[in-house]
């Protein structure tokens, strides 16, 4: 296997093989106008197909209903913690909801309290953000603009379900790190949004699939680039837009469509893998702790440790002889972190698992 295919990172993460394969040529010459993709104009005709083809695979992998407009847009999820209240808060008869489940959803807290008054729907902290809340029993103030989640932490390793319940408020979820991951309801959500460098690309571009009611909520003398307005009625090409990620995300959605077969064939790929890791770490129990509980273990992001930090290096170390490479756990939280993001292929998986299982007979 080849690096990139032992590349556990939490972000920027593994690309699909024939992805990077059609990148590296891309870059010297597209096959469509034979310039390279890092030169191509945003307003050619060419970006204007690959933005409308980018639309349409997400509308097609996720079923999106028309009356969702999608979006591409730039500044990542950080961004968007602060669009989303200035946008969305204003004209609402109560402050937004936040749940606050680990590093990201903090960050998300924190931004909105220093644009508008938000309530806390509900803090982990006490558990060590080892847990999760059922979303449909938490108690919202009548008239809540919204409630705002991440589905998934990629630091903690903590997973929500799919929701398949309607929220007593309008739903708006961070989904970087497992958007396209696993089918899901796009109609149980007001609006969703995802940064890439996990599953989507390149870090450049954030995806945002919103509920075009929300639009009527925006105040009036916002700034025109943080105003969702602005990018939907200019098509996502109001200022230059990161062409290079956009295209790249374009090739990912094409391999999910094309090559894995839609969401529910990428499901039961990342249910496999994740399978396999977490049955290799509960096998050594005695000498591994998983982060987060059962119930709400990721797919996504499998945080652990030894114990020891001086242990966990030295398995970064091994690993990192046999060419895996990312298991670094966050500055937050140190320890191991093992990202399964869609890139990342059983047979990755498979060397991983029996690496920590090797490294454990060695030392026991």
């Amino acid at each position: 296997m080849t690096p990139n295919a032992l590349n556990f990172s939490g972000g920027p993460g593994a690309l699909p093989e024939a992805v990077l394969a059609q990148t590296r040529d891309a870059i010297v010459a597209l096959p469509e106008t034979g310039l390279s993709v890092l030169g191509m104009s945003h307003r050619s005709d060419w970006f204007r197909a690959i933005l409308d083809e980018a639309e349409q695979n997400l509308r097609h992998l996720l079923d999106i209903p028309a009356d969702y407009a999608v979006t591409f847009l730039q500044g990542g999820s950080s961004l968007q913690f602060a669009m989303i209240p200035m946008n969305f808060a204003a004209r609402a008869k109560a402050p937004p909801e936040y749940v606050t489940s680990g590093y990201w959803s903090n960050r998300a807290t924190a931004e909105a309290a220093k644009v508008t008054h938000r309530k806390v729907a509900w803090d982990g902290r006490a558990t060590g953000y080892r847990q999760l809340p059922a979303l449909d029993r938490l108690e919202l103030a009548p008239g809540a603009a919204y409630l705002h989640y991440v589905s998934n932490e990629t630091v903690e390793g903590l997973q929500f379900p799919v929701c398949d319940s309607a929220a007593s408020a309008p739903l708006i979820t961070d989904m970087s790190s497992d958007f396209l991951s696993k089918p899901l309801r796009t109609d149980r959500f007001s609006m969703i949004y995802a940064h890439a460098q996990k599953n989507l690309g390149p870090a450049g571009v954030t995806v945002a699939v919103l509920h075009r009611g929300l639009l009527e909520r925006i105040p009036d003398g916002l700034p025109a680039i943080l105003d969702f307005r602005t990018h939907v009625s200019h098509g996502s090409n109001y200022n230059t837009p990161p062409v290079f990620a956009i295209y790249v995300l374009t090739l990912i959605t094409r391999w999910m469509r094309f090559d894995i077969g839609g969401l529910q064939a990428m499901q039961r790929i990342n249910e496999g893998k994740a399978k396999r890791l977490y049955d290799t770490l509960d096998a050594l129990a005695d000498v591994v702790t998983i982060h987060a509980e059962r119930p709400w273990r990721s797919q996504m992001n499998v945080a652990f440790t030894f114990g020891d930090s001086r242990l966990d290096d030295e398995f970064i170390a091994a690993a990192r002889e046999q060419g895996i490479v990312g298991l670094e756990g966050h500055r937050s939280l140190g320890g191991l972190r093992a990202s399964l993001y869609n890139a990342v292929t059983p047979q990755a998986v498979d060397t991983l698992s029996d690496a920590l299982t090797e490294f454990c007979l060695q030392r026991a």
